[in-house]
């Protein structure tokens, strides 16, 4: 009997196939991709034609072997790994591999897509196999290829002229910079004022409000009144003209056709579920991706609900929209059924039809009927796919738009709109939210009561209302994502692992459900915009995703794609090295000048973050500047000088109690309370600047308490104690801790007892932990325990440490230890040493 051998990436997706397939075939996992760029220098040789080395991913090598013996026994091999470029790649790396491992030989291989895991989908696929598409795997290739060389190159840059650890992505910046930009709108905006003037009418049959469209002969605009004291003269005159009446003067009736919104991409399918069901985009697509690779419904066993969720596309196939036209005939009426199915057009310029929109695999399966077998969020997100989709194939919605306009004698004039539902059509299943309301949204719903011309209606009052301008709002990840698919920037895969990789960096905080960026977002932003300004360009960078797109088609060779990026890029990365200043490239400000010193005030990016200093920072200045970290929620592009010299506040005296001073400072490890000689560490939700004496000297005594209780037994002959630890009780002589049996009362320990467990068990005191080292008198005691305890010390982490330094040693060839110890002795010293003289200035080491 043959044996067929198919791989798939994820072990869900492969339980739900291997249900359709049957006992000939062995369905495998790869757990995602199998190999990645090797993590080093020269991965990718751009004098080499950008030869790329690969490397297998550690974590899936088990499954690699998994595939390799399997396919050792197979007649023939399938790829069925998903139908986009990162699917094409996955299945090009495993041939590559089991090639090399000359596991292929004469056997067929295929490859095959499918949009949804179903029976009927995996019989039509497997019934057209393919090879595997080398314009796509070059695309990925590409892709791969040119945000590992931007990575490599740009970050050091940003290391040494930013921040340690930084990172810059081809994709990342541009969204980052978005997102800085729109906060720079924020803070440069001005608010305007402006006055509303409305008219509450009390109409017999239902009172309703009109807004003042026309005052003294001319039509009334946002800014035609800004200030309260002509609002109040304009409201008294029109309450003068009216004399308690409104006059309808005209009311016009229009109809107009709603049509429904296409079926769900990813980014749309992403927008929707943030606006309505306030899921984050990765949260979105996790549970997109395990709705689409089956959830197991009881009898039925494992089924794929919804299609494959990272497209493009706004297609629905010929079966899914029989299927959603039955469903609409049967549970909403023909009446709701177009005669002709909806056609969508695609905005994306690469989308690949033979794909789908997201959409249910089957409408019949309805939310109500599957909703037992789903999570709550399954079940939320299946039901916003199904509604989407079914709605996309109804009837337009009629809407009818009443207008009537009431007059204040000759001079002024008000209008009332309200907008009501004549034929719900599609409404009746789905509305697609919005992210801002229109003032037409606003009318929506609203109905008016019957009015004609020559109708008059009672004014209740004339009401003036004081407003002021908003900026643009903060980015939300809708709005992002929006924005990103907008300007060409990134593809369907990408959108939630920019945000992620934003928000990971630390370059963007969460506020509420918008993206707000951090100091170290803004200067990296800065100094990419300043000095790589081309590469975070919104144009070049969707340019070059449109030509990407064309390797994918077949219509342009990847080789010189990635050379006309490469020849500009190095040479600007080489030129940006050494000409750019490092206080410039952090964003540095000047605030002014010290008063009590005359020395000027600065804020700027440090190693551990945003921080302000007073004096000079150049290395050959005179006197030393103090430093003072910025407090939470503090900017060093917004601070003003006076929030910054309060910084250097500290140590700030608090009061006396049990006749010693009690101070709150900033020292190396965060801020402390100090009395006398006794510090505690100020909790999380301790503000140094705001704490009160009470809360201090609770935390020192609470400190001290711990200290009292720490100490369970000791033994002055041996310097040998019995004390209580983080993980319970333990024995101590400040070399070595030892364990204590849990069927033991630590306090009824014995001289002897504790010497003999410290024998036994004793393990050498970590730097930092334990107890204190001994004093004299416990040298004899120590030294036997020891000796007794050296074999506990030789564990087997030689291999480790051997192959560690072998790897340095094979990168670095050469090279002794002996220099690189002492270098790196003397930075220990001399951080030590500017960590010391931070603390006594109350600030962190920068």
């Amino acid at each position: 009997m043959p044996k067929h051998l198919l791989i798939v990436e994820s072990p869900a997706k492969a339980k739900t196939i291997n249900k359709y397939l049957g006992k000939d075939f062995t369905v495998l996992a790869s757990y995602g991709h199998v190999r990645d760029l090797v993590p080093k220098e020269g991965a990718v040789d751009p004098d080499n034609n950008f030869a790329m080395r690969y490397d297998l991913i550690e974590k899936n090598q088990k499954h690699v072997e998994a595939i390799a013996k399997a396919a050792k026994g197979a007649d023939d091999i399938y790829l069925a790994t998903d139908p986009d470029r990162e699917g094409e790649a996955i299945s090009w790396h495993i041939a590559e591999i089991l090639k090399e491992r000359n596991l292929i030989g004469n056997k067929p291989m295929h490859r095959v897509v499918f949009t949804e895991i179903t029976p009927r989908a995996i019989k039509e696929a497997m019934a057209r196999p393919r090879a595997i598409a080398g314009d796509l795997v070059d695309a990925q290739q590409a892709r791969r290829a040119l945000d590992y060389l931007v990575g490599f190159n740009l970050s050091p840059v940003l290391w040494r002229k930013v921040q340690r650890g930084l990172s810059a992505g081809r994709v990342q910046s541009p969204a980052l910079r978005m997102i800085v930009e729109r906060e720079e709108e924020i803070e440069a905006f001005i608010a305007r004022e402006y006055w509303s003037i409305a008219a509450a009418c009390a109409h017999p049959s239902q009172p309703f409000t009109a807004k003042l469209v026309k005052l003294d002969g001319q039509k009334f605009e946002q800014f035609t009144v800004t200030d309260g004291d002509t609002a109040e003269a304009a409201r008294l005159r029109i309450q003068q003209a009216a004399q308690g009446v409104l006059h309808v003067t005209d009311v016009t009736s229009k109809e107009r056709k709603r049509r429904p919104a296409p079926p769900f991409t990813t980014s749309t399918l992403q927008q929707e579920a943030s606006r309505k069901l306030g899921f984050t985009t990765r949260k979105t697509m996790q549970v997109a991706q395990k709705l689409y690779e089956g959830v197991a419904l009881g009898d039925e066993g494992a089924v794929g609900l919804i299609s494959y969720m990272r497209t493009d596309s706004v297609n629905l196939s010929q079966d899914a929209l029989n299927e959603i036209r039955d469903v609409i005939a049967r549970d909403y009426g023909t009446a709701s059924l177009p005669d002709q199915p909806n056609i969508y057009l695609t905005k994306s310029k690469n989308a690949q039809e033979a794909h789908e929109a997201v959409r249910p695999t089957s409408a019949l399966r309805t939310p109500s009927q599957v909703a037992r077998f789903l999570s709550d969020d399954e079940r939320r997100l299946y039901e916003l796919i199904w509604k989407r989709a079914v709605a996309c194939q109804m009837i337009p919605a009629t809407l009818n738009t009443v207008s009537v306009e009431l007059a204040a004698g000759s001079a002024h004039s008000f209008r009332a709109s309200g907008t009501t539902v004549v034929v719900p059509g599609f409404l009746a299943v789905y509305e697609e939210g919005k992210d801002t309301r229109s003032a037409e949204d606003e009318d929506e719903g609203r109905k008016l009561p019957a009015m004609k011309p020559g109708d008059s209606v009672p004014l209740d009052r004339i009401v003036a209302e004081q407003h002021f301008t908003q900026p643009p709002p903060r980015f939300t990840e809708a709005a992002l994502v929006k924005t990103l698919e907008e300007y060409g920037i990134g593809r369907p895969s990408t959108y939630a692992s920019i945000i992620q990789t934003l928000l990971f960096r630390k370059y963007v905080e969460m506020e509420g459900r918008s993206f707000r960026p951090s100091d170290v977002g803004r200067a990296v932003s800065k100094f990419l915009s300043g000095h790589f300004t081309r590469y975070v360009d919104y144009d070049f960078t969707a340019k070059l995703e449109d030509e990407l797109d064309a390797v994918s088609r077949g219509e342009e060779d990847w080789i010189p794609l990635m050379a006309r990026f490469w020849g500009p890029f190095s040479q600007l990365v080489e030129e940006k090295k050494e000409s750019v200043d490092r206080a410039e490239a952090s964003g540095a400000r000047e605030l002014g000048t010290d008063p009590k010193t005359g020395k000027p005030v600065s804020v700027r990016l440090g190693r551990f973050g945003p921080y302000a200093a007073i004096g000079s920072t150049a290395e050959d200045a005179e006197d030393k500047p103090r430093f003072a970290s910025l407090r939470p929620g503090q900017s060093m592009h917004t601070i003003s000088l006076e929030d910054a010299l309060e910084l250097f506040l500290m140590p700030r005296a608090l009061g006396q109690d049990k006749g010693e001073e009690v101070s709150v400072g900033i020292g190396r490890f965060g801020p402390f309370a100090k009395r006398g000689s006794s510090y505690a560490s100020l909790k999380k939700e301790d503000d140094p600047y705001t704490i009160d004496l009470a809360r201090a000297v609770f935390l020192i005594e609470e400190k001290e308490e711990i200290a009292r209780n720490r100490i369970i037994k000791t033994f002055p002959d041996s310097q040998i104690q019995v004390l209580n630890g983080r993980f319970g009780p333990y024995i101590s002589d400040g070399k070595l801790n030892g364990k204590i049996p849990k069927d033991r009362d630590p306090a009824s320990l014995t001289g002897e007892e504790v010497i003999r467990l410290l024998e036994e068990t004793g393990k050498p005191v970590r730097k930092g932990f334990g107890a204190k080292t001994p004093q004299k008198g416990a040298k004899t005691t120590a030294r036997k325990v020891t000796k007794k305890a050296e074999p506990a010390e030789k564990k087997p982490t030689a291999s480790k440490a051997v192959k560690k330094a072998t790897g340095k040693t094979a990168r670095n060839p050469g090279k002794g230890t002996g220099a690189a110890s002492k270098l790196a002795a003397k930075k220990t010293v001399a951080k030590k040493s500017v960590a010391k003289k931070a603390a006594s200035q109350g600030a962190a080491p920068f």
